[in-house]
């Protein structure tokens, strides 16, 4: 009889690898090293993409506010131009110069509705909102209290966004 320890065949070896708990975790150990690593590959590159997409952003962010500062400043360009040309006119009369001034104000109006910039001149008996409006002072009136009285400056928003709240007057309680 032979001693199958003496001489394994090769059957046995092969099983002595499968079973073998050292080589299993050898094997196990190569396997897990390699999807480290692979993990690790596809971090950095998820890192760099994300680094990319961030610079990308900042770069869009710094064109956008340049375009739009440009936009915004070329459409008040006719509203100087209309100043100016109504300031080289040496002997024109007051009616002439309320003409004037009275276009280049729709000018202007027209520019900053354009750029989203509304005015806010809220009507004599409309409820006062904190939002939009700012009380200068309460004063005894006939109409409901809290509600707006007069407009002593227009108020604007943008983007409905308050630039400036409309400075009023507010119907004191009775």
């Amino acid at each position: 009889m032979t001693d199958p320890q003496a001489t394994p065949s090769s059957e046995n070896s092969t099983a002595d690898l499968n079973t073998d708990p050292l080589a299993l975790a050898h094997a196990e150990l190569a396997e897990l090293q390699a999807k480290s690593a692979e993990l690790a590959d596809q971090y950095l590159r998820a890192q760099a993409d994300v680094q990319n997409a961030r610079r990308r952003a900042e770069e869009e962010i710094t064109k956008a506010r340049k375009f739009a500062i440009e936009a915004f400043a070329e459409s008040l360009l006719p509203v100087a131009d209309s100043l100016e040309a109504g300031l080289a006119i040496k002997d024109a009369t007051p009616a002439q110069i309320r003409e004037g001034a009275e276009a280049t104000l729709r000018q202007l109006a027209a520019a900053l509705e354009r750029n989203k910039v509304i005015a806010i001149a809220p009507a004599p008996g409309t409820k006062f909102d904190p939002h939009q409006h700012q009380a200068i002072s309460m004063v005894p009136a006939e109409q409901e209290a809290n509600t707006v009285v007069s407009v002593l400056q227009k108020g604007y928003t943008i983007a409905d966004r308050v630039l400036r709240p409309a400075l009023v007057t507010v119907a004191a309680p009775k």
